[in-house]
């Protein structure tokens, strides 16, 4: 029963995360009309691409043209990540949309460049920050980045900051005005940062050990329910001297936290171990041994 009922969450989780995301939405919105949008700055990614057009055709679509930019991304999530998370990351667009439109006729906040890009961006990262670390998604951008990452080896962080590099040269370059892309350039930075400290550890891929009293039961559910590699690994008790074993994980940012939450719901008096990892390389065994057939084909011969 446990095996069960552990990868579901509770009506209180649920309301939980719901809440934060609807915050996270809300300040996020209220960033890009009311700090953003009057100065002429943009965000990255898809956002960015959206703010580009709305300056072109007006700022009524900017809703419009986010949401239609979006929609191939949660294609791609549910394609390619899981399933879960494409009703989270569709639920903080809505939301998102939802406030751009309602606070289209707040009022804006013009004042000195270094203010807006520090409020503005602060405020950016804090409700993007809240989203992710909640479970949902903004930007479809990271989902491609995501992708890229599984077939190519690329890090999240260097395919994003590859695509933003071009939609902020490409707004220097539409509008002739490189000073205020390198202003949004430095606010993305710092909507960046806000979201490191709101969402602890920002790394896409993290390593994590267990220990636990009821590693059969935890096994299961993180293969079954989430879908995760693991191994279990032979240790012995330091001072008991009692045999254990430990599971290791290697798992994406977006899927740490209801990992945590699930191990700690399976076993309440487990040992959660997590460290970031800066790169992890997948050989490929079958090609590998055929190679070192060869090898050892050609040394005979």
């Amino acid at each position: 029963m446990v095996v069960a009922n552990a990868g579901k969450k509770t009506l209180s989780q649920h309301i939980v995360s719901y809440l934060f995301t609807t915050i996270g939405a809300f300040l996020a919105a209220a960033s890009i009309q009311i700090f953003l949008l009057p100065n002429k700055l943009i965000d990255g990614g898809i956002i960015g691409i959206s703010m580009i057009l709305t300056r072109v055709f007006g700022e009524t679509f900017f809703s419009l043209f986010y949401i239609v930019l979006t929609l191939p991304f949660l294609y791609l999530s549910y394609r390619f990540i899981r399933r879960t998370f494409v009703l989270q990351m569709a639920v903080a667009v809505v939301l998102f949309s939802a406030f751009l439109t309602i606070l289209e006729k707040a009022p804006s906040f013009y004042g000195d460049p270094l203010e807006i890009i520090v409020i503005g961006g602060a405020i950016l990262g804090i409700g993007a920050g809240l989203i992710i670390r909640f479970g949902g998604c903004l930007d479809g951008t990271e989902i491609l980045a995501i992708i890229i990452n599984k077939k190519y080896g690329f890090t999240v962080g260097q395919v994003i900051l590859f695509i933003n590099f071009f939609i902020f040269a490409a707004y220097g370059v539409l509008f002739y005005d490189w000073h205020i892309a390198l202003q949004s350039l430095m606010t993305y930075i710092v909507a960046f940062k806000m979201m490191d400290i709101v969402i602890v550890g920002l790394d896409e891929l993290k390593s994590v050990m267990i220990i636990s009293n009821k590693t059969d039961e935890l096994g299961e559910v993180i293969m079954n329910k989430m879908g995760l590699g693991l191994t279990v690994m032979y240790g012995r008790g330091g001072y008991s001297g009692d045999p254990r074993e430990i599971l290791f994980v290697i798992v994406e940012r977006l899927d740490l936290a209801d990992l945590k939450e699930i191990v700690l719901r399976t076993d309440p008096c487990a040992f959660i171990s997590v460290q970031n990892l800066h790169e992890v390389v997948y050989g490929k065994p079958e090609q590998i041994a055929k190679k070192s057939t060869r090898r050892k084909k050609k040394v005979l011969s």
